[in-house]
């Protein structure tokens, strides 16, 4: 579901204009937000907490090159659901399955292309010089 359709559904329950719903969801998400960058911390009643936490520095592994990376600390918010929303998320009959959208292309390779074959092994070296060690 997107804000739009969050907006659409309040507003046809409430027979509010779409535009002052529109403002009032942001004016939510806005207040969760700063909330967040202030207090590192919201908690919704029978919704949920929202909280920042910081990841340490770590290394990590380039997945193309295999070469080891430096990614710094940074901070992240989670997410644990309250009780209602567990439960009911938990007893829903049928629950369909979130399809995630793809990112925007970066122009780069989604995996590593296979390696070119080797080429053919050469077995007469008569006409390659010989170095002395």
């Amino acid at each position: 579901m997107t804000k739009k359709e969050i907006v659409k559904l309040i507003s046809d329950k409430l027979q509010l204009p779409q535009t002052k719903t529109k403002e009032i969801v942001q004016l939510t998400f806005d207040a969760i937000v700063d909330t967040l960058v202030s207090d590192g911390r919201i908690e919704l009643r029978n919704f949920g907490v929202f909280e920042v936490k910081r990841r340490k520095p770590r290394k990590a592994r380039n997945p193309r090159t295999g070469d080891a990376v430096d990614v710094e600390a940074k901070n992240v918010v989670t997410f644990q659901p309250g009780k209602i929303m567990e439960e009911k998320v938990r007893t829903a009959k049928k629950v369909v399955e979130a399809k995630r959208k793809k990112r925007a292309s970066t122009g780069r390779p989604t995996s590593v292309p296979p390696a070119p074959a080797p080429g053919p092994v050469r077995t007469d070296t008569s006409d390659v010089p010989s170095h002395p060690h």
